[in-house]
């Protein structure tokens, strides 16, 4: 069951009502479910009980500390991608022993801050990379563990924007050229060779890219063991999709059945990296609206929100829904939901059919993945609260900017 219900005419999160959640933090706020994200991590880790596994959240989807906390005492690896994450992962109770460094473009600093910690792994996804790291390494006198990240080269039919495993993208070695870059890296004296990672892409509502993905990547796995090389780990990366209009996305349980099949019999650990999948779900933007602008060719709704705070459907003509928290009887219309930033692409939501008044407050769905994270201070405007909803309490876990904070570090010549 969703944590987001209608109870009486209002749309509630758990057990406290978002218009009271909007009367003491104010708008745009985001709002989290604690018990929608402890569902989606424990359908995922439970899928695979049985089999040595790591979930390995993806930072990139929702880097909130309360989120990350909540994850990290449900046993939760993280998978970062800069040396900000890894710090983030750390002050929320993180393991670094359970962490995974993705990222094509990891600077000397973030290698030398992650070998620091001790972390699982850094997922290599260069022959340069692979060079500055056995340099660092060398230098602080450590052997780094690796993996590289081995691009496929399958289509994950989503948007172009997130799909990684293609042959034209930026993340990721040739699968031509890995089993050369594994026998070079294995005898580096500064690097140990662990494991082998694919992430074909975000947002994937098909099983079969999966399938195609991981069957290759086990063909090489078992070429390297051939020639020496043995691996202790396979990667398979994240992306699975979520529901945001009318995807049909791929369940767990069907997804954990194929890579059970072809993991059947093989020493290797499982990790995953799953993000959008673990948070999208399990939060909303909630917006108020300020003027009702109807007009000959299009009505517009002009809200409190902007593209500043939840950029994805101006980056991506992405979809969210859009539910009103006191629904009113009145006259429907279509509506586009736009904000006051000046830019024509400042749009959370096109042709949306409601009842609106100046004052409703608005509860953009599925924004628990690529929101917050994603926001900007665009037009000097300062980035919203976030509060997660654990039954009856809401937690302010980060305060609303204010203006002051966007020139704090500004001088004056």
């Amino acid at each position: 069951m969703s944590a987001f219900a209608y109870r009486d005419g209002e749309l509630f999160v758990e057990r406290v009502a978002l218009s009271a959640i909007a009367a003491r933090f104010g708008t745009p706020c985001y709002v989290y479910s604690r018990a929608a994200l402890e569902a989606a991590y424990r359908e995922y880790d439970e899928a695979f009980a049985g089999a040595e596994h790591l979930i390995c959240y993806a930072l990139k989807a929702n880097s909130n500390l309360a989120v990350l906390g909540i994850f990290a005492r449900l046993g939760s690896g993280f998978d970062i991608v800069s040396g900000g994450e890894l710090a983030r992962a750390i002050a929320a109770g993180g393991d670094p022993a359970k962490v995974v460094f993705s990222g094509v473009g990891k600077r000397a600093s973030e290698m030398e801050q992650a070998l620091a910690a001790g972390i699982l792994c850094f997922n290599v996804e260069s022959a340069e990379e692979l060079a500055r790291l056995d340099a660092v390494a060398g230098r602080m006198g450590k052997r780094a563990p690796i993996s590289f990240r081995v691009n496929p080269d399958v289509d994950p039919k989503t948007h172009p924007y997130i799909a990684t495993g293609l042959a034209q993208s930026k993340f990721g070695v040739a699968f031509a050229d890995a089993p050369a870059l594994y026998r070079h890296a294995a005898k580096l004296p500064n690097v140990a060779v662990h494991g082998l990672d694919i992430h074909i892409g975000s947002q994937i509502t098909e099983l079969e890219p999966y399938r195609e993905a991981a069957r290759k990547a086990l063909d090489l796995v078992d070429v390297l063991r051939a020639g020496g090389i043995a691996l202790t780990h396979v990667d398979l990366g994240g992306g699975l999709g979520i529901r945001y209009r009318d995807e049909h996305p791929v369940r767990i349980s069907e997804y954990a059945e194929m890579v059970r099949d072809l993991f059947r019999g093989r020493p290797e650990r499982l990790v995953f990296e799953p993000g959008r999948r673990l948070v999208g779900g399990a939060g909303v933007l909630l917006t108020k609206v300020e003027f009702l602008k109807p007009g000959a060719v299009k009505n517009f709704a002009i809200v409190d929100a902007a593209m500043n705070d939840l950029l994805r459907p101006s980056l991506y003509d992405a979809w969210h829904p859009v539910d009103a928290v006191r629904p009113r009887a009145g006259d429907v219309k279509e509506w586009e939901i736009v904000g006051p930033v000046c830019e024509s692409g400042d749009f959370l939501a096109r042709g949306r059919h409601l009842a609106l008044a100046p004052g409703d407050l608005l509860a953009i769905g599925a924004a628990g993945a690529y929101g917050h994270v994603m926001s900007s201070n665009y037009n000097s405007r300062p980035r919203a609260c976030e509060v997660v909803v654990d039954d009856s309490q809401a937690h302010l876990v980060r305060r609303r900017e204010t203006v002051e904070d966007l020139f704090a570090h500004e001088r004056v010549l």
